[in-house]
């Protein structure tokens, strides 16, 4: 059996050394167009061999998409319409327009919604990792909408990459995202802004950057090219939890200029309770 991935950067590269690792396939096949990456994914063997889509879907049994959400927007529903048997999983940090494009096709079935909450900051097939994935959760979307056969193919590969599985709808996907990954993003890009808008007065000011800073804004090290279409596609759901980060952050302003201290430990007592949800 071989499998085609579609983008060789941090989630189809570390898919491709995983893998090859367990031998779950006769041969990894990438799809890529920029030619660096191509030439990189084949030095650090991520892949097997560089073929056009159009040859790896005559060649593969499964295709994983791994490429921005706008590109699998335009390309899932040509592949649907070359598949016989094969089986597509897409990997897309949002579902809702993706499954809505497609959920008439009538190869609709041999299509898998997935999404590995897993990743880094890095992109590119040098950031690909071979545990990038392990312990992590994958999420199917609408999974009873694909065929008996390929969600047992898609849910093999998932086992091979040493994941946790859980199963939601678009509307549930889309939303949970939002608070638990988005906003994160959004959140690291708006820090960083801040922080270079002051070091163009105040140059030092990364001298003192310790830690607890680099946790926060290394996700702003996160390529924009992924994550524009992210936000574009799932606009609705981040911009409501951009509104109410947006209220909290205020709140927090609003104990600090009135000098009300006292509101203020309280507002820090009650974050606290995140400890209940992440250890």
């Amino acid at each position: 059996m071989n499998i085609a991935i579609v983008g060789i950067g941090l989630i189809g590269g570390s898919i491709g050394i995983r893998l090859k690792e367990t031998n779950f396939c006769d041969k990894i096949i990438g799809v890529e167009k920029n030619e660096a990456n191509q030439k990189k994914a084949l030095q650090l063997g991520l892949v097997d061999e560089i073929q056009t889509l159009e040859e790896a879907i005559q060649s593969a049994k499964i295709i994983v998409l791994t490429v921005p959400v706008d590109v699998i927007m335009q390309l899932l529903p040509k592949i649907l319409d070359q598949v016989t048997d094969q089986v597509i999983i897409d990997m897309g940090s949002t579902k809702t327009n993706i499954l809505q494009a497609i959920a008439e096709h009538p190869k609709r079935g041999r299509y898998v919604a997935a999404h590995p909450m897993a990743g880094t900051e890095y992109s590119g097939p040098e950031a690909a990792i071979p545990d990038l994935f392990k312990d992590k959760v994958m999420v199917y979307v609408e999974a009873f909408k694909s065929d008996e056969d390929a969600f047992e193919l898609a849910d093999a590969l998932t086992e091979q990459l040493e994941m946790k599985t859980t199963f939601m709808n678009t509307e549930e996907h889309d939303e949970h995202t939002a608070y638990v990954s988005h906003i994160s993003h959004l959140t690291s890009f708006a820090l960083a802004l801040t922080v270079l808008e002051k070091e163009k007065s105040q140059g030092r000011i990364f001298e003192l950057a310790g830690s607890g800073f680099q946790s926060t804004v290394r996700l702003a090290k996160s390529s924009p090219d992924m994550w524009v279409p992210i936000f574009k596609q799932n606009r609705t759901n981040v911009l409501e939890v951009l509104e109410e980060h947006i209220k909290q952050l205020q709140n927090l302003y609003d104990k600090l200029e009135e000098e009300d201290y006292s509101g203020l430990h309280k507002l820090i007592k009650k974050s606290n309770k995140i400890k209940r949800i992440i250890k």
